[in-house]
């Protein structure tokens, strides 16, 4: 790729269902694993300030409820309220955590 920009290869898709789905499963997985650790998303800004990571109650809340956030804003969650392990098997026949439609 001699002169050409690796930027210039980059092209910026619609949004499909599948995103959809899978922005819905990342927004069940966050919200799923808060209830298991009762924390409520007030109580998660404070977990998070202890890491140095500043936001606020509605910004997380409206992250969280749209499903559209990244891997890191996801793992420091699970770093501040203390889960090591996340259990990513399918879900559609968990019932613990209410199920979902995606299937894997």
């Amino acid at each position: 790729m001699q002169g050409k920009s690796i930027d210039a290869d980059v092209r910026v898709r619609p949004k499909s269902a599948v995103d959809k789905e899978w922005e819905a499963e990342a927004k069940q997985l966050l919200k799923a694993e808060l209830a298991r650790q009762g924390v409520t998303y007030r109580e998660l800004v404070s977990k998070l300030e202890v890491l140095g990571i500043k936001d606020d109650e509605k910004a997380i809340g409206n992250r969280i409820s749209r499903g559209k956030f990244t891997l890191v804003f996801f793992l420091q969650c699970m770093r501040a309220i203390g889960v090591q392990q996340v259990d990513l098997r399918d879900r559609t026949k968990r019932a613990d955590i209410g199920g979902s439609r995606t299937p894997w």
